[in-house]
């Protein structure tokens, strides 16, 4: 005696899977089940590696190495490490007690300035240029940061803001333009302060510019600038020097220490760093409106640019969130306000210098 089935057939078109009931004539004593078959000519998509390759074991052991050569290569490019996996940074932003240069004179309008807005270490700068009055002197141009338009590093110019030293396109082209042969070799970064006039680069590091331009007092027009901050009283010199070490170390570089550390140990400690240092700053500014007494100096304005980032940016991405500024850090989360309005040429809100937030 025969008895009628039911054989599910899955059939595959272009927008979805149907399941057709088609009839089906089996033995009795056979048991019953399903037989799943793929209609021929319809694309499963891909490569169909799992068809063709020996073994899935070897597949996936080849990706992952794949992957992780790639991901090391490009960390040691962007973020060496140490041996131990601790962050070693290429261009420390340090300073090096540098002072403007004695052969160059104080002339408004020849000294220009690339800075890159998305760039802690160029925000210092910025902010140096509007604490000392020097905005209607020293011309500034604010880039892009697109990786994927500048030939070199990320940063490069828009219609919107070009160059005024050559018309590049992007700063390797500056670097280049300013290096006696024109080919420049090293890392193409931001800040940096170049003569228009004879077309020499004066500094890249962050540290440096700012102590100099600290030192530069233009004669501009009436109400062209005012130069009533000094930045590095020399009252206060030592006491500057001193917390510029430790804030760098524990907080600005303390940060990037976090985010690129590539071994457990390595991250503890810049993490450990992070929060020492946040503390350190949360007491003094507990017993002082800044850091360094009751006048804002170089060691504010170095502090600055990474405590408006800290919540939004290296909290989450750099891993070093435990603790937050303005939950955990209420005299630290104070200090932008007077800082950032303590001098009316300074308008423009910190905030204003994040411009591109990562999407994925």
């Amino acid at each position: 005696m025969r008895v009628a089935k039911v054989a599910l057939v899955l059939c595959c078109c272009s927008s979805a899977a149907a399941l057709v009931a088609v009839p089906s004539h089996r033995p009795a004593a056979t048991r019953h089940r399903a037989t799943i078959s793929m209609a021929e000519g319809d694309s499963r998509g891909g490569l169909r590696l799992l068809e063709w390759v020996p073994s899935q074991k070897l597949l996936v052991k080849t990706a992952r190495f794949a992957w992780s050569t790639i991901w090391r290569i490009m960390i040691s490019e962007l973020a060496p490490q140490s041996p131990e996996g601790d962050y070693v940074r290429p261009a420390p932003q340090l300073g090096s007690a540098a002072s403007w240069p004695a052969e160059l004179p104080a002339v408004g309008g020849r000294y220009h300035v690339y800075l890159g807005n998305a760039c802690p270490w160029c925000h210092r700068v910025g902010l140096t240029l509007a604490l000392r009055g020097l905005l209607g002197g020293v011309s500034v141009t604010r880039m892009d940061d697109d990786p994927e338009r500048a030939s070199r590093g990320g940063w490069c110019f828009s219609a919107d803001a070009p160059d005024p030293l050559c018309g590049a396109n992007d700063l390797r082209e500056v670097y280049d333009r300013c290096t006696p042969g024109g080919a420049y070799t090293g890392r193409c970064t931001a800040p940096l302060l170049v003569d228009l006039q004879t077309g020499e680069i004066i500094s890249n590091e962050s540290g440096d510019i700012v102590r100099m331009l600290n030192q530069l007092d233009l004669d501009l027009p009436e109400g062209g600038g005012e130069r009533a901050v000094d930045l590095y009283p020399a009252e206060l010199r030592a006491a500057v020097d001193a917390t510029n070490a430790w804030v760098y170390e524990a907080v600005n570089n303390g940060v990037y220490r976090c985010g690129f550390a590539t071994t457990q140990a390595a991250y503890e400690r810049a993490e450990g760093d992070v929060h020492e240092g946040l503390a350190r700053c949360e007491a003094l500014l507990g017993a002082s409106r800044f850091l360094c007494g009751d006048v804002v100096t170089e060691a504010d304005v170095r502090l600055l640019p990474t405590i408006c980032r800290f919540d939004g940016v290296y909290a989450s991405f750099f891993r070093c969130g435990r603790r937050q500024i303005r939950s955990d850090y209420p005299q630290v989360w104070s200090c932008p306000t007077p800082q950032t309005h303590a001098h009316p040429k300074l308008q423009i809100h910190p905030w204003s210098h994040l411009t591109r937030a990562p999407t994925d």
